[in-house]
């Protein structure tokens, strides 16, 4: 089976949201009773927001200017599928894989630890808690469907054919030839999203408008913290003591670090923010403890005390 993709195309979406709803019946996943999770906002899309209950969000954005008047610019909110997902980097249990057949990020839920590595790790901000049974959820593309020659849930509702499934090459393509339509017809500012972003999306998108009115995200970058959660990966043959301190790493994450501290990793040379990831310096070190030394003291001491 060759790497899949789902297309979905802004300019032929009605935002009736049958593919919202077709998620959580197939998924069996409750619905909010609240209006719109906010009854102040005066929005038409509800929920607000992904959560713990909902994997796929049907997002209203209002435009407003040029010789068209108002123009509504329809999103989706869900899982992209990133070609090189971070999420599945970091996750310290294996419960994140990328399904080899397909190339869709795959949950296994009975190995989730609940640690919330992942929705820090998701440039999109997509994997949430459900505080119900510990666990995350995101979409997971309908690997199980897919298995028996069958649409994902959400492609296989949809009316006006704003999704379509199929072989992710041809769907990219699909996407260019809509976008050339798009620019022929008065709409300059329609692209291509998901073609080359985070090592190539398998859920690619017409976005009419343009990539921020439809809530997406210019130039999606990975969570630094990814990286560091890297820096004690084995690279000689001394693997065991570099995983445990590995290991140690993924659980300081979890843990906390102190605000504000800096450490300095001498390989490659750069002062990190420990709270953050991100690299403040580059060259001498401006902290006398190493990333490693930061970790160890994060860990619980021996007999269970913290001090």
């Amino acid at each position: 089976m060759s790497e899949k993709a789902i297309l979905f195309d802004t300019s032929r979406c009605t935002a009736c949201r049958g593919c919202q709803v077709s998620c959580k019946c197939w998924n069996d996943l409750p619905s909010t009773l609240e209006k719109n999770g906010n009854p102040s906002t005066g929005s038409y899309q509800s929920p607000m927001d992904l959560n713990g209950d909902t994997r796929l969000l049907v997002s209203f954005h209002e435009e407003v200017g040029g010789d068209k008047g108002v123009k509504w610019a329809f999103g989706r909110r869900a899982c992209q599928h990133c070609g090189d997902a971070p999420c599945v980097q970091i996750c310290p249990a294996g419960a994140l894989a990328v399904d080899e057949a397909t190339g869709l990020v795959s949950v296994d839920q009975s190995k989730c630890i609940g640690c919330q590595y992942c929705h820090t790790a998701c440039p999109f901000d997509v994997p949430h808690y459900r505080a119900d049974n510990g666990r995350i959820e995101k979409c997971t593309g309908c690997i199980d469907r897919i298995e028996q020659g069958l649409d994902p849930a959400c492609v296989s509702t949809c009316q006006p054919e704003a999704l379509k499934f199929g072989d992710r090459d041809e769907m990219v393509a699909l996407a260019q030839e809509r976008v050339g339509y798009l620019h022929g017809k008065g709409y300059p500012d329609a692209v291509v999203y998901g073609e080359d972003e985070v090592g190539g999306l398998h859920v690619v998108q017409v976005l009419k408008y343009g990539v921020v009115p439809h809530g997406q995200i210019e130039n999606p970058q990975v969570n630094p913290m990814v990286g560091l959660s890297q820096i004690m990966k084995p690279v000689t043959g001394a693997v065991t003591g570099l995983t445990v301190v590995g290991l140690a790493a993924m659980f300081a994450l979890g843990v906390g670090y102190k605000r504000h501290t800096v450490a300095y990793n001498p390989e490659t040379q750069d002062t990190v923010d420990v709270a953050t990831g991100e690299v403040v310096k580059h060259g001498d070190g401006q902290d006398t403890e190493s990333v490693r030394e930061h970790i160890l003291e994060n860990l619980p001491k021996k007999g269970g005390s913290d001090e």
